[in-house]
């Protein structure tokens, strides 16, 4: 069974970073991009970034280019996004989740498996 476990959110301060982790089971990752989403308080979900299955390939959402960097490791089944220059508008629930495919693609609709999600809070 396919799964998707998100770790590494908290509190941190304005300009603070953090790391988020997503451990994947239960499928061959070299057929799977997996992509980062987060979801704010009274928002939609949107798409922040997404890496192709052999990591070649990666897409960011515009609020976050230059602050975030997406990495993944097939040999430990693990995909990060490390999040750095925090700002309070990042304060929201990130998922990652997966979709069988080779484009880097950052709409919510392609992907089928997620993650429960983990919280991540700026603020000072």
């Amino acid at each position: 069974q396919l799964q998707l476990v998100e770790s590494g959110g908290g509190l941190v301060q304005p300009g603070g970073s953090l790391r988020l982790s997503c451990a994947t089971s239960g499928f061959t990752s070299d057929y799977y991009t997996i992509g980062w989403f987060r979801q704010a308080p009274g928002k939609e979900r949107e798409g922040v970034s997404c890496i192709s299955p052999g990591g070649g390939s990666t897409n960011y959402a515009d609020s976050v280019k230059g602050r975030f960097t997406i990495s993944r490791d097939n040999a430990k089944n693990m995909v990060y996004l490390q999040l750095t220059s925090l700002k309070p508008e990042d304060t929201a629930v990130y998922y990652c989740a997966a979709r069988r495919g080779y484009r880097p693609d950052l709409r919510e609709t392609e992907y089928a498996y997620w993650g429960q999600g983990t919280q991540v809070t700026v603020s000072s």
